[in-house]
């Protein structure tokens, strides 16, 4: 079907990044993938060739540009290239509107001109080892002590964590509120008090660095309070409808790309004397797999332009990403059956895109949380 998404300027933009990765990313991916983490100087690069930032104003050194269709076409390349341990989606697409709606503009001074540049790494640290998807579950801590916020406490899975320069943390500042006790903090690496952990093992993205970062009785300026004191609950529901629109972007990209090279696969490979995509089964499954992804790309489609008017809702973009993860999933698994056992072999790329299927489901919220918001939409 043809798409009628982008314009002449983001298909320019698609150059840019195609370029970009193939000559910055590509050639190290296994080199990356095998250390766990990537160059920190390929952010450096990405920030002088405008992939970092890009809907970030221009006097702080961004592109200007609030139009996330030019997000979506650098996280549909990165999933084209197969370059996974890139963590520019969450740095672009996750970090920067709390960066830009919901700083002060001495701190937009202080972090913005990093941020777009490559010089400063950033992450969001939310999860902790017994609160994932339950905010009111966690029990990082800041308290007020003069001019300073005193954060204790742990995170854990936290993306570019290792490399992050700059760590948006979640935390209780009131704890007799729960969820509405709230807070935003923004932890720069050095600070005293603040370490990582180990460099966490994962069954796919094994060149994108996850972290734990722990917090012992950390200090930070009382200026580096994000937002509203007692307001991160709000502030992250505002927010999360981008980070979960984000995940569908890279999950229909996914799901494309490895519906891409399985076509060509079922073209080439034979079995009894013919291409295994002229047996009926096959063609079947490839024709329901393109038509589903088809549907996935177009309510995504929808989803971005509901975005960019100020739209989207909560509960479609819990849509989106429910749908579209599972989706991705659902492809790489019937993908892989198609190559039979060249699809158990990582020098195959299905076989890389199922392992980095599988997280698509669990962060940015689970299938069932996604549901649990759906449902209470619906008044249930």
């Amino acid at each position: 079907m043809e798409q009628h998404l982008y314009e002449a300027e983001h298909r320019a933009f698609r150059d840019l990044c195609r370029e970009f990765l193939a000559r910055e990313a590509v050639p190290h991916n296994d080199e990356w993938e095998q250390a766990g983490i990537v160059d920190r100087e390929v952010w450096r690069k990405a920030g002088a060739a405008g992939l970092l930032g890009m809907d970030v104003p221009e006097e702080y050194g961004g592109g200007g540009q609030k139009d996330f269709r030019f997000n979506a076409v650098l996280v549909e390349e990165i999933m084209a290239a197969g370059a996974f341990g890139l963590g520019f989606g969450l740095h672009n697409d996750v970090v920067a509107p709390y960066l830009t709606e919901l700083t002060t503009h001495d701190q937009r001074k202080r972090w913005l001109p990093g941020f777009c540049s490559g010089d400063i790494v950033t992450a969001i640290a939310m999860s902790e080892p017994g609160a994932g998807s339950d905010l009111a579950g966690i029990r990082t801590t800041a308290v007020r002590d003069g001019d300073a916020w005193v954060l204790n406490g742990q995170k854990t899975f936290i993306t570019n964590g290792e490399m992050a320069g700059l760590v948006v943390v979640v935390a209780k500042t009131d704890q007799a509120k729960g969820a509405h006790g709230i807070s935003l903090f923004a932890v720069e690496t050095g600070t005293p008090g603040f370490s990582r952990g180990r460099r966490l093992e994962k069954v796919g993205l094994k060149a994108n660095d996850t972290a734990e970062l722990f917090f012992d009785d950390c200090r930070i300026p009382a200026d580096h309070l994000i937002g509203q004191e007692n307001a991160g609950f709000y502030h992250l529901m505002a927010n999360l409808p981008r980070e979960r629109l984000g995940i569908a972007v890279a999950a229909v990209a996914a799901a494309e790309h490895i519906l891409k090279i399985t076509l060509e696969y079922a073209t080439t490979r034979e079995a009894f004397g013919r291409p295994i995509g002229t047996f009926q089964h096959n063609r079947f499954l490839l024709a329901e797999l393109d038509t589903e992804v088809t549907i996935a790309r177009t309510f995504l489609n929808h989803c971005i332009l509901e975005h960019n008017a100020g739209r989207l809702s909560v509960a479609d973009a819990a849509k989106a990403k429910w749908w579209t993860t599972e989706l991705q999933n659902r492809v790489a698994d019937r993908c892989v059956q198609l190559h039979g056992g060249y699809g158990f072999m990582l020098e195959y790329p299905v076989a890389k895109a199922w392992l980095n299927s599988r997280v698509q489901t669990i962060y940015g919220g689970t299938t069932e949380i996604m549901k649990e918001i759906i449902g209470r939409s619906l008044g249930l």
